[in-house]
């Protein structure tokens, strides 16, 4: 086993991935600002790059209410998806990432949103540091699915028919963490998801989950940056930028 790169050394890494990123936003965009501390480093550099005139102009959809107002004390004009339905370009991070470009996100809770504005979005931009590639997704991290608090038991049931060791998700006050739509969280571990798009479609079928941290088929480009540097991989043409 490796041992795990120091704080200070991951934290270089996600900002060099997202600063990366942050320089394919233009002037006139409307950006999808992700959630989690990646991600806020691409918000930061934007709100840096508007704040010296390098960028004008561009709106931001933020994937949380705390982007939101991170975004706005940053000085980062915000709109919404009912104003621009399609959005240029998203910027977020992710858990977890496969070769395939399967992701597997929702730890800070904002899946739903994130999943919304991914959907949206033109080009769908994965920030990573180098810790987050996986063979499979689900190998280290649980699947966040979120339920309606109603009957939330019975989906506990079914994730657990599925296999999954299911614990609800706690907040900082040690009650149930509660998302921005107000629903709760089950962290559901699987081990290695090999058949992800059928886990996708089977979740979907049940009426009190709203949504889960499988992100299939919606990266369209990821960026990575560690010890070796930052490469930027596409899903078209499979290859690799500097």
């Amino acid at each position: 086993m490796t041992s795990r790169a120091p704080s200070d050394e991951h934290a270089r890494w996600k900002r060099d991935a997202a600063e990366h990123a942050a320089e394919w936003v233009r002037s006139g965009m409307v950006v999808g600002l992700g959630a989690g501390s990646t991600a806020d480093f691409a918000l930061r550099s934007i709100a840096s790059r508007l704040a010296s005139g390098a960028l004008f102009d561009v709106l931001g959809v933020p994937c949380s209410r705390a982007v939101g107002d991170a975004a706005a004390r940053l000085g980062v004009p915000l709109t919404t998806l009912e104003a621009h339905p399609v959005v240029d370009l998203t910027i977020d991070g992710a858990d977890e990432v496969d070769p395939t470009f399967a992701l597997l996100k929702g730890a800070g809770g904002a899946l739903l949103h994130e999943k919304i504005v991914a959907q949206a979005s033109r080009r769908e931009v994965i920030v990573v540091d180098a810790s987050k590639p996986s063979p499979c997704i689900g190998t280290r991290c649980a699947l966040p699915v979120e339920v309606v608090p109603f009957g939330w038991r019975a989906e506990a049931l079914y994730l657990e028919s599925l296999g999954a060791r299911v614990r609800v998700r706690s907040g900082a006050s040690g009650a149930p963490f509660r998302t921005d739509e107000d629903n709760l969280i089950l962290d559901c571990e699987l081990g290695p998801i090999r058949a992800a798009h059928e886990l996708s479609r089977r979740l979907a079928e049940r009426a009190g989950i709203v949504e889960h941290g499988l992100f299939l088929d919606l990266a369209t480009d990821l960026v990575i940056a560690g010890a070796d540097g930052v490469r930027h991989l596409t899903r078209a043409d499979e290859g690799a930028r500097t």
